[in-house]
Parts: structure tokens; C-alpha cells; sequence
């Protein structure tokens, strides 16, 4: 944490902060396994803030359950500055949820949570912190968002919520990003509205993010760089596929959509990815299927379901065959749950 010596008149900065005393206290809460490049993109931009001003804008805090340390996702440990029962109430809290947020819900921080609510206090989620606070019920009415990896759980598991593909939505008391670097935008968001514009574009240079990157930017890579494509037909087809998997379109729909025919839509398929499109469109579907069994309590049936099957065993058996256990191995197994987060 820092601190500020307010017995010395501020000195005037080339940025125009506000004078006189401005130090703002951002608290981070963190679960175990959270998310440390969320964390990192989130509290560096605090830090240089000060450095670039000359003034202590900003101090933090770190809290856990217990006050002890904490270990990430990727094994390395964060001291606790304190436990959350010595926190009563905090102007900014931010969380950074369990990487597998679903199999990890603890009664005691989400009362905590609610109980800062009361009181008064803005309440973030980084990565998967958003789906915390959903367990929390602190997010009803309010857009939120979530890392693009646990959107199809969290929205099947929340289905009341509104819940976009944004980088970060800010609505009234509630703050939730995508984690990733997605929480260094932000974080120069929120600098940007407090201290001006000028600072947050200096922080943003010092990091060579390059610019302020909106809220409504889309979090992952277009089409176009994922498959390494860029015959058009054949993206708006995958896009199309992408949209439709509870409801799957016909492949003679998708060509009639892009305004082809069947045949030529195979052609490309073929020439461009080496199969067909309703292999690929299996694939698709499948893969967020499999999401769904990592992510959610849903039964398989409804999984099936969810994945555009009409019936568990057709799914069952298709599920196999793409990843070489059944759907309830997937579940139940930590060593493939851990190499899923990890990829």
C-alpha cells in the first residue's frame, strides 16, 4: 500500500490530476487459483499512475479468505496485506476468481460480499471474478461479462443475466473484464475518468499497449486470424455455425444464407480446411459442448441439448469419437479439467 504526505502542497503535474489530497484505495480480493496476469494488468497500471503523476493517486490492498498467502493459477504465491473478516468496507473491491469457477463456491465470501454491498461499496469482478459475483446474486439487472472461455457456462448456469462479449462493462456500482489484459483497459478506463486522459494515455504508453482500447472491443482473435483464413464464404459460414449450435442450421441453410449453393460450399470447405462443413460444424458444436461439461452442474442430456443433439446417447457417442473418453470422464476427471484450463 501506499501512502500520501498531505502536510506539502501537491506539485503541478503535466497532467492535470485533481490537487490536493486524491488517493484512491483499490482493493483486490483473490481466491485461490486466481488468475495472475488479471491481477498483474490490473494493479501495474495503479502503480505507474503515481510514478507518472509525482502523487500518491492510488494505494491497494491485497485480501484472502484467511489473510494468508494465496496461489495462483500458474503456482506462484501473493502475500495478503489482510484476511476479509478484518475488511468491513472498502470504496473499490475487486475479485479475481477460482480459474474453475463453477466447482468452487464459498458461502462465507459470498455473504462478505453482499454485506459490502450493503455498505456501500462498488464491487468488480476480473476474469473469473464476474461469476463470483453472479453467485453472489450481486449482478441481477446489470450487464457483466466474462472471460469468452467460460461465457457458454456461465450463461447456462445464469441464465437471467445479461452477459456480452465485451472487454469490460461498467454498469452503475458493478465492474467486470474479460481478465487477461483485458483488465489493463480497464484499469486505464477507470484512470482515465478520475485523473484525465492524458495520464491514462501515458500509462497506457509506458506499457506499449498502443492505445485506449474500447469496452466494445470484440475479446478474441477475429475468424480470420484464428483459422488463418480469409476466403469469405468460408468465414461467414463458420460464423453463421458459431451462432446456431442449440439450434444447428442445415448445411443447405448456411449456403443459402452466404448466397451459394450447397455444392460450392463444400468446395471451399475442402480447398480451405480439409473437410466438410458439416464435419466441421461437429466440431463446433462438440467443442462447446465440451465447455459445458467443464464449466456447468447441467446433466448430459442437457448438455446434448445445449449443443444442438437431440438425444445424450448421439452426443455421448459423437463426443467420444472427437476426444476419446465419454462426456462423464471429462467431468470427473482432474488431470483432463487441468489440461483443459491449461490450453
Amino acid at each position: 500500500m501506499t501512502t500520501e504526505n498531505t502536510s506539502a502542497p501537491p506539485k503541478p503535474t503535466q497532467f492535470g490530476v485533481p490537487s490536493g489530497p486524491a488517493e484512491r484505495l483499490v482493493s483486490f480480493y483473490l481466491e485461490p487459483s486466481f488468475g495472475m496476469l488479471a491481477f498483474v494488468s490490473a494493479v501495474e497500471p495503479l502503480r505507474v499512475a503515481n510514478r507518472l503523476s509525482g502523487r500518491d493517486l492510488y494505494s491497494w490492498q491485497v485480501i484472502t479468505r484467511d489473510g494468508g498467502p494465496v496461489r495462483a493459477a500458474n503456482g506462484m504465491q501473493q502475500q495478503a496485506d489482510a484476511a476479509l473478516d478484518q475488511v468491513k468496507t472498502t470504496p473499490l473491491l475487486l475479485v479475481l476468481g477460482h480459474h474453475d469457477p463453477h466447482h468452487h463456491r464459498d458461502p462465507k465470501v459470498l455473504g462478505w460480499l453482499r454485506e459490502l454491498d450493503r455498505r456501500g461499496s462498488i464491487l468488480g469482478g476480473l476474469d473469473t471474478g464476474a461469476y463470483v459475483l453472479a453467485q453472489a446474486e450481486l449482478l441481477a439487472r446489470r450487464r457483466c461479462t466474462v472471460h469468452w472461455e467460460n461465457r457458454a457456462g456461465m450463461v447456462e448456469s445464469f441464465p437471467e443475466l445479461v452477459i456480452s462479449n465485451r472487454l469490460f462493462e461498467i454498469d452503475g456500482p458493478r465492474l467486470t473484464c474479460a481478465g487477461g489484459t483485458a483488465a489493463l483497459d480497464l484499469m486505464l478506463h477507470l484512470i482515465e475518468r478520475q485523473q484525465g486522459r492524458d495520464l491514462a494515455l501515458a500509462v497506457s504508453d509506458m506499457f506499449m499497449h498502443g492505445s485506449l482500447r474500447d469496452a466494445s472491443v470484440p475479446q478474441r482473435l477475429s475468424l480470420e486470424s484464428r483459422t488463418g483464413i480469409r476466403q469469405p464464404r468460408v468465414l461467414d459460414a463458420i460464423a453463421l455455425m458459431e451462432a446456431n449450435i442449440e439450434q444447428p442450421l442445415t448445411v443447405t441453410e448456411i449456403s443459402d444464407a452466404i448466397g451459394i449453393t450447397k455444392r460450392q460450399l463444400e468446395r471451399l470447405f475442402q480447398a480451405y480446411l480439409k473437410t466438410t462443413p458439416s464435419r466441421y460444424y461437429m466440431a463446433v458444436r462438440l467443442n462447446h459442448g465440451r465447455q459445458l461439461v467443464e464449466q456447468t452442474s447441467l446433466s448430459i442430456t442437457e448438455v446434448a441439448l445445449a449443443s444442438g443433439f437431440v438425444s445424450p446417447g448421439h452426443f455421448s457417442r459423437c463426443y467420444r469419437g472427437r476426444f476419446g473418453h465419454p462426456p462423464r470422464q471429462t467431468r470427473h476427471s482432474p488431470v483432463d479439467q487441468a489440461v483443459a484450463a491449461a490450453l
